[in-house]
């Protein structure tokens, strides 16, 4: 009976009655529409996943039932299979708008309208399909398929390290089709800025230059092995099996990829926005609204970000000049000198990092104590702290967060970035930790995660203006909570919300003002203080990825907006606990659904 329940709970129905050989309805529920909206939830979800081995390892939804030959295999990155998704959206959209509003319950109709709202979102998107970057300085194939595997492939027996060597072997067909994407793209006129040219193939020379035995696809498959204490002889058997496919598949795979960006590198010159692109101005609006889930024009935003920018600067001064710092020369030079305090930061040496990694677990392990006041509902599972992996930290940004397995094999993921030791201040160390971690990033797409009465995919794709939002309103919380008492904390507090007022101005001004990437990364660093090294990732960011910094600032600010309306109506009424509930409780939402479910229970408690 558990494993009944854990296959109704993960893929609903539709897997139940293929198990037990129900072939009939079987059938008729994966070919025709579903009789239970639920199924269809779930046979939509799993069409999708199945498209996808690399996705089905990382959220392991499959490998408790004894499924697991997909992690032998890549993702196909062919132009056909993102044909075939596309098809599969449009259809899956057909199917769901039959459903009547009528005749669905209150969680449904909301499962269908999240549904709705996301197809048609992607459908709408398939015009800008080819509108991107997949080799990039930040998220492209060539620095995300070692992260994968360092990072997601789990082996826990002999089979598990043979299919690391499998998905080694695939690396070529994989590369190959990226390739053929990269130069469609160039037939539509889609070319990169100079600046990921010029990084990738720095990046990638990089990677390829060095020994086999000594890079990271090696050294993670061997401290797995020795990890999983897989007998000896199969681990010198499978290492002599991974170094050649390194060397004779992998690494050919890459210098395939350098050889067409060396030949690209004599055909770009520029460094610019998403207007550049072929309809380009429309590019952004949609990236405007995917990313938000607002109508709010690129005018506007900017504005605001501005008027934001000026607001949280003020504050910062406020607090230094109660500390006794002389402001008199403005934000800029006053955030300088802090930035050059010595005091404020780690021995630039192997043990001040790990000094860094451990007080950040330290702080992790604090505010996890301290969370009952604010909140009902908590996760299960547990967050680790890493660096971001040596090879590709010198371009990645400063922190980022990987959500855990949903079988428990596999914590959720803090990766730090401890490239340069000046963009790792102490007193913007907590406020990191809370975004990334716990009450932010872990705390919500866990819970979310856990949360077995919603569908399938409501745990797993969650709006990015909510969680980012939810971030960002989770460093406020914390400073709320009274763990960042120390000025200089609340200082860093608040350059990280800044960091984020300011992005609304940089990617409206890249995207839309057209500003160069030079007059945005002076804006940046006149107004965050942040290192260099970290306002040049950030701004170059944006460019590959046009629209998604506008998230955090807008999802907090609705959040915040929402809070004080509860707060207001309900009065001595409100608590903070079950406001937390109604955010959290029905995972990631468009900020539109969300502030409609929250005037409903305001207006509950009031009957």
């Amino acid at each position: 009976m558990r494993i009944l329940k854990k296959i109704l709970k993960w893929v609903g129905v539709l897997v139940l009655v293929s198990v037990v050989g129900l072939g009939l309805l079987a059938a008729h529920t994966w070919y025709f529409k579903p009789i239970n909206i639920n199924w269809f939830f779930g046979r939509a979800m799993l069409q999708f996943a199945l498209e996808s081995p690399e996705m089905l390892s990382s959220i392991r939804i499959l490998e408790p039932l004894g499924i697991d030959g997909h992690n032998a295999h890549l993702d196909d990155d062919s132009i056909e299979a993102g044909d075939r998704m596309f098809a599969q959206m449009v259809d899956a959209r057909a199917t769901l708008v039959k459903y009547d509003d009528e005749d669905l319950s209150e969680q449904n109709l909301l499962s269908k309208r999240v549904m709705l709202g996301l197809l048609d979102q992607l459908v709408a998107a398939e015009k800008f399909r080819f509108h991107n970057f997949p080799v990039n300085q930040l998220f492209g194939v060539q620095n995300g398929f070692p992260t994968f595997m360092e990072a997601t492939h789990q082996v826990d027996d002999v089979q598990d390290a043979e299919y690391y060597v499998s998905r080694l072997s695939e690396v070529g067909r994989k590369f190959d089709q990226v390739l053929d994407g990269l130069r469609h793209r160039e037939e539509l006129g889609i070319l990169p800025p100079q600046f990921v040219v010029t990084k990738v193939i720095a990046e990638m020379e990089a990677f390829v230059d060095t020994p086999a035995e000594e890079g990271i696809l090696m050294t993670a498959l061997m401290e797995k092995m020795e990890e999983a204490e897989l007998p000896e002889a199969e681990q010198e058997r499978i290492a002599l099996e991974a170094r050649a496919e390194i060397e004779n598949t992998v690494y050919p795979a890459y210098q395939r990829l350098i050889d067409y960006f060396v030949y690209l590198d004599d055909h770009v010159s520029e460094n610019n926005g998403a207007w550049s692109l072929p309809d380009g101005d429309e590019l952004y609006e949609q990236a405007i609204k995917l990313f938000t889930t607002t109508d709010y024009s690129a005018e506007y935003i900017h504005n605001f970000g501005l008027e934001e920018v000026a607001r949280i600067e003020g504050e910062i001064l406020a607090i230094l000049e109660a500390e006794g710092w002389d402001v008199s020369g403005g934000f800029t030079e006053a955030i300088e000198e802090m930035a050059e305090r010595p005091e404020f930061y780690y021995s630039d040496s192997a043990e001040g990092r790990d000094q860094i990694l451990a007080d950040y677990k330290a702080i992790i392990e604090e505010v996890n104590g301290q969370l009952d006041p604010y909140f009902n509902l908590q996760p299960v599972a547990e967050v680790d702290v890493r660096r971001i992996p040596e090879f590709k930290e010198k371009t990645s940004p400063g922190a980022y967060y990987d959500r855990p397995a949903f079988d428990g094999s596999r914590p959720g993921v803090f990766y730090a970035n401890l490239y340069d030791i000046k963009a790792t201040p102490k007193y913007g160390m907590r406020t990191l930790a809370y975004h990334e971690a716990i009450p932010g990033h872990h705390f919500q797409i866990a819970l979310m995660q856990e949360q077995e009465d919603l569908p399938f995919f409501r745990r797993m794709v969650p709006a990015v203006a909510y969680s980012e939002g939810w971030g960002l309103y989770a460093e406020r919380l914390a400073w709320e909570m009274g763990l960042q008492e120390d000025p200089y904390d609340n200082i860093g507090r608040l350059q990280a919300e800044l960091m984020r007022a300011v992005r609304l101005v940089v990617d409206t001004g890249i995207h839309y003002k057209r500003w160069t990437r030079e007059e945005a990364i002076e804006y940046m660093k006149a107004n965050t203080g942040m290192a260099e090294s970290d306002v040049v990732a950030e701004i170059e960011r944006y460019f590959v990825l046009p629209g998604q910094a506008l998230a955090y600032k807008i999802g907090m600010t609705k959040i915040l907006e929402l809070r004080e309306m509860a707060r207001e109506e309900l009065g001595d009424d409100f608590d903070i606990r079950e406001f937390h509930d109604v955010i959290l409780r029905d995972g990631g939402l468009p900020l539109t659904i969300l502030e409609e479910i929250v005037v409903d229970w305001i207006a509950e408690k009031q009957a």
